[in-house]
């Protein structure tokens, strides 16, 4: 719920003041409801607080116990704390009013550093022992709070924000290549594989999922869980299960709701979302309070060009679930000012680094806006859906169940499905085939297999070369470029191996929420809810003919059936992007114009390519343009462009 910095003197040598007044300085544009520093020799640490939680209007930090020797500054809120509660034995009348920070040092005590293993909630914190002169602090399992470090000049400092450390001795603004390298070179929203990395050379950072301990003037860090897919769980029965799911996802929506402000949430007109709303609204019902729902929509002028499959203004099957579900203020906002150009300033300013998600980031902005004039301290989501409670590939599913001769299974499964979606059997026959058996099926029909070089082409064929990016690539585990052969359930379960797939949703979280003094929490990505669902049998996420089949079957009687058995249509955000920019196109191609013929881009970026992919967009404004490759590459490109024009 803050900000915090820390800085420690390697030489053990007492600090001057100015230095920890400089990193907070830097923190103050974010608003804040508490400002603390605490000093003691060669540790300083501050806090900028800001108050989400019932309990955290008494929090003063960073705070020192002298009973323990200790002093913490943390940025966290912790979902489990009823559990941590029995587990450190913690009176009963002393739990209600329990800080968090407060609640974190007894977890030091007991568990030491293994303590971050036993947290769930989202959370990033500094400890100094002083009986053993450590410092010592951890990031949540997904990244959900940043925390960027330096080592120069004798000092190692800690801080939520990079800009902060730029200001101490020696903390250059240096670019780094490596970073550079792979942020140009991932053509998916990944910044980078290099967790430890950032766009600054001299500024990392703790990676999800790690602790750290800075003793004897060593830094070290340790990954402290890594999850996997286990399919452990065995219940007896379909609503047994649904049982299960129900008891385990209420509770983490209900860890959600903890603010003694407003609650808010981003809705869809999906799963996800609709889940979580539906189960957040009855829960506050019983708490006397009404839940503010944030929907974006298209501006009123937009002729929806995507496929029939897809739905660009998804307000009425929101509405469905609203009317639903009760207990609802819902907004319908369509943020008629704003588009991706407009935003880019602000949002290079707010993030720190360069970023790849324009298409959504106009709308993102306004959301996070109207949630904090609505007064709201968290603003629910479900951006981890896909993974954890609608996770379920029908088509992938049944392609398992071919390769394992399974076939009676299969029989079943295929002939719901073409009768739930009205699909003819033997085209989808054609593709499971091709899915079941990719070899197979390019040796039959003569292809070669997938080429592997199909690179981005933002990036400078010699800077790539030079940084050699596209070897560290490979090295990393993941082939970015999409081999259509690759197993979804190996997908799925590299998403949870491979921690760079989490950075850029929680750092994106973490900055909106700084600024705007709220805080983004996804029960979909709850440390509790995804161990469950990594634990259930595949046939319960895949059942007679649907896939997402546990959330579907779990969320009766909690959302409408249009909602819950939809497999035909999906929504789609941004579609409205390019016809927002419309009145300032030529603005916007004198933009890529110079982006185009800016030399000194030329050591980064591609600019051939770039070249080539303005004169495919220039002669017209074509809405269809947004998700467009070359329109991609040069929207990319110009962000990346104005980061190093204002920041480098």
């Amino acid at each position: 719920m803050s900000a915090i910095c820390s800085i420690y003197n390697l030489h053990q040598q007492s600090l001057p003041p100015e230095l920890g007044a400089g990193l907070m300085e830097r923190l103050s544009h974010y608003p804040a409801d508490h400002i603390g520093v605490w000093q003691r020799d060669e540790v300083f640490l501050g806090c900028h607080g800001q108050w989400i939680t019932p309990e955290s209007r008494a929090e003063r930090l960073p705070s020192y116990h002298s009973e323990w020797n200790a002093a913490i500054t943390a940025d966290a809120i912790i979902d489990n704390r009823e559990e941590l509660f029995d587990k450190l034995q913690v009176p009963a009348t002393a739990r209600a009013d329990m800080t968090d920070s407060l609640l974190l040092l007894l977890a030091y005590r007991k568990w030491g550093e293994q303590m971050p293993e036993h947290l769930v909630g989202d959370f990033a914190f500094l400890i100094w022992d002083e009986s053993s002169r450590t410092l010592f602090g951890a990031r949540d399992f997904s990244g959900t709070r940043t925390l960027y470090y330096t080592q120069k000049a004798g000092l190692v400092a800690f801080s939520t924000a990079i800009r902060p450390l730029l200001t101490l001795p020696g903390v250059s603004r240096e670019l780094s290549e490596s970073w550079i390298s792979e942020y140009l070179a991932i053509p998916i929203t990944t910044e980078a594989v290099d967790l430890f990395s950032t766009v600054y050379k001299n500024v990392g950072q703790v990676p999800p999922a790690h602790r750290f301990t800075l003793r004897d003037g060593k830094l070290s860090f340790h990954r402290y869980v890594t999850l996997t897919p286990n399919e452990s769980l065995k219940l007896r029965s379909n609503g047994e299960y649904v049982e299960a799911f129900r008891d385990v996802f209420q509770k983490a929506v209900a860890s959600k709701l903890r603010t003694y402000r407003e609650v808010g949430a981003k809705l869809s007109g999906g799963l996800d979302s609709g889940s979580v709303v539906s189960f957040a609204a009855r829960a506050l019902k019983e708490q006397g309070k009404r839940l503010h729902t944030f929907s974006y929509v298209p501006v009123s002028d937009f002729q929806d060009w995507t496929p029939r499959s897809r739905v660009a203004n998804e307000q009425s099957d929101i509405k469905e679930t609203v009317n639903y579900v009760g207990n609802i203020h819902d907004q319908y906002l369509d943020f008629p000012d704003l588009n991706p150009l407009s935003v880019v300033d602000d949002w290079l300013e707010m993030m720190e680094t360069p970023y790849k998600f324009y298409e959504n980031s106009y709308w993102m902005k306004g959301i996070y806006q109207q949630a904090h004039e609505a007064g709201a301290g968290v603003i629910l989501t479900g951006s981890r859906g896909n993974w954890t409670v609608s996770w379920g590939p029908a088509i992938d599913y049944q392609a398992e169940l071919m390769r394992n001769f399974r076939w009676l299974k299969l029989y079943h499964e295929l002939r719901m499905y073409c009768r739930n979606l009205n699909v003819n059997r033997s085209k989808l026959y054609r593709v499971l085939m091709k899915k079941a058996y990719p070899g197979l099926n390019r040796m039959l029909s003569r292809q070669s297999a997938p080429a592997d070089s199909k690179l981005s082409e933002l990036i400078s064929p010699a800077f790539a070369e030079r940084t050699n990016v596209y070897e560290r690539l490979v090295q990393s585990g993941y082939d970015f470029w999409g081999d259509s052969s690759q197993n979804v359930f190996d997908v799925r379960k590299k998403q949870f191996e491979h921690l760079y797939y989490w950075t850029v949703t929680g750092t994106v979280g973490c900055k909106q929420s700084l600024r705007y003094s709220l805080w983004d929490r996804d029960a979909t990505n709850d440390l509790r809810v995804i161990r469950f669902c990594l634990s259930v049998p595949q046939e319960q996420f895949v059942q007679d003919g649907y896939g997402r089949s546990l959330i579907r079957r779990s969320t009766n009687g909690y959302l409408p059936d249009r909602i819950r058995l939809n497999q035909k249509v999906r929504g789609i955000q941004g579609a409205d992007g390019v016809h927002r920019m419309m009145p300032a196109w030529q603005q916007l191609i004198g933009e890529f114009e110079q982006l185009a013929a800016d030399t000194e881009m030329s050591e980064y970026l591609n600019m051939p390519e770039l070249t080539k992919a303005l004169g495919k967009i220039k002669a017209a404004a074509d809405p269809k343009l947004i998700f467009d490759t070359e329109f991609r590459t040069l929207m990319r490109g110009l962000i990346f462009r104005r980061f190093v024009r204002k920041f480098a």
